[in-house]
């Protein structure tokens, strides 16, 4: 017999599926020592001496971010970026940045719909009836059992329908043999997903051999969520026990259904606060990139370029600091910035862009070839790359309470030599905008 506490509905699935660049650091003095006044080593070698001093000095410490383990946790986090996206609106001048989201918290904070289970096959699966699913999941208390329409085996994004999201557990129905369509729909389900493979055993073949069989061929995580039934109902209530057990403390199921939907709405709201701290960023860029091209090209004194560009650079990884909500101190961006610009500068970023610069001297005629131009540009290009890699840096220790330096000092080539390969893509549009900044220093001597 159905079981009272038990309802039913259909689910139809839908197919759901960004990030952003830019940049800038302080790291030009070196560059203006090494280039300009050619001190025996260079400026990146007097860099790399006082930072190897500080590295030997400097306790280690390691970052001290570390994910919420509870349902009060991620409320507490998911409200502390509501409070980001807050400054945003007011930084930006942006309405609607804060609302709807504080909305959408508000809905799961409140969630009590009853317990539920989706049974999910892909086109060509079968799964056990409505009434046999019932019967086997009777006991447990106020229970709603979604059927959805079959998933597409042909597909181009294998994501999860989400309207499957706010489910409590999810059974999927797997056919024999196996089929890449489920397999590939299987690698989309998150691990932390209270999840279960249903397979209709009807061979005769030892369950422990089919289990083996099949954990060679799955992904590991569902080695052990696998099972079986017969086709007859008394069996398939035995399968579904591991179900059953989930389900013992309700309010337990609920709260870890929540806190599965609070981490995922963090995750989404992180990828869209990091959205808009770049676009914000990059304006800053603009700004900064040009006004160190013109002190480098303006200054006559080696030493004044040296503190202009510092200054510059220092307002500007402030800027950055308060963009990403870093409340580290000034010494420690510096350091920052100081690694990350040694690394571009042990990489040639400066050649590679003068000569690059020069081989785009058609764009502007003769003021292009004139050697204080290239320094200029090259300055600004270098800052556009250093700062990109310091742009990722922040977002990847974003929330941390003290970075780990050492950390950084082992990652910075890389960070380096991936923000310049995205800058050489780029590097017709950074072209455009020096030619409209030429244009304006011409007008500006004029």
């Amino acid at each position: 017999m159905p079981v009272p506490s038990i309802s039913t509905k259909k689910l139809i699935p839908s197919i759901a599926g960004k990030l952003a660049l830019a940049g800038g650091s302080l790291v030009f003095g070196s560059w203006v020592l090494s280039d300009i006044v050619h001190l025996p080593g260079g400026g990146a070698g007097l860099l790399a001496l006082g930072a190897g001093v500080w590295w030997v000095t400097r306790p280690s410490k390691p970052a001290s971010f570390s994910e919420p383990s509870s349902l009060p946790g991620w409320i507490r986090r998911c409200e502390a970026v509501l409070a980001q996206f807050s400054e945003l609106e007011l930084s930006l001048g942006l309405d609607g940045l804060r609302s709807p989201r504080e909305q959408e918290l508000d809905r799961l904070k409140a969630l009590h719909e009853p317990l539920s289970v989706g049974v999910v096959v892909s086109e060509g699966g079968t799964h056990p009836t409505t009434s046999e699913l019932q019967i086997a999941l009777e006991g447990v208390h106020s229970l709603e059992l979604c059927i959805a329409k079959p998933l597409p085996v042909v597909a181009d994004v294998w994501s999860w329908p989400q309207e499957l999201e706010e489910l409590d557990v999810i059974l999927y129905g797997l056919p024999m043999p196996l089929r890449a369509a489920d397999l590939l729909r299987l690698e989309q389900l998150p691990t932390d997903r209270p999840a279960w493979l249903l397979i209709r055993d009807s061979v005769h073949q030892s369950r422990e051999a089919r289990q083996e069989a099949l954990s060679c061929q799955l992904p590991k995580q569902w080695c052990d969520r696998l099972l079986f039934w017969s086709g007859e109902s008394a069996d398939l209530r035995q399968g579904l026990l591991p179900v059953r057990r989930h389900f013992v403390q309700p309010s337990r199921s609920r709260e870890i259904t929540k806190q599965r939907l609070l981490t995922s709405l963090h995750r989404r709201w992180q990828a869209e606060l990091e959205q808009l701290r770049r676009e914000r960023f990059r304006s800053l860029l603009q700004r900064s990139q040009w006004i160190v091209a013109g002190v480098v090209i303006a200054s006559p004194v080696p030493s004044v370029d040296l503190l202009a560009v510092a200054v510059v650079n220092g307002l500007m990884v402030k800027d950055m600091a308060q963009i990403w909500g870093c409340s580290w101190s000034s010494e420690v961006l510096q350091v920052v910035a100081r690694q990350l610009g040694t690394a571009a500068l042990g990489q040639g970023v400066v050649e590679w862009s003068g000569q690059a610069l020069l081989g785009m001297a058609k764009l502007d005629g003769g003021t292009w070839l004139a050697a204080g131009l290239i320094q200029g540009l090259s300055a600004a290009y270098l800052t556009r790359v250093v700062g990109a890699s310091m742009a990722d840096w922040m977002a990847l220790n974003a929330g941390v309470a003290e970075p780990d330096l050492e950390d950084l000092k082992r990652q910075a080539p890389l960070l380096v030599a991936k923000a310049a390969e995205r800058e050489r893509l780029d590097l017709p549009g950074f072209a455009d905008q020096a030619k409209e900044w030429l244009k304006s220093q011409r007008y500006a001597g004029a």
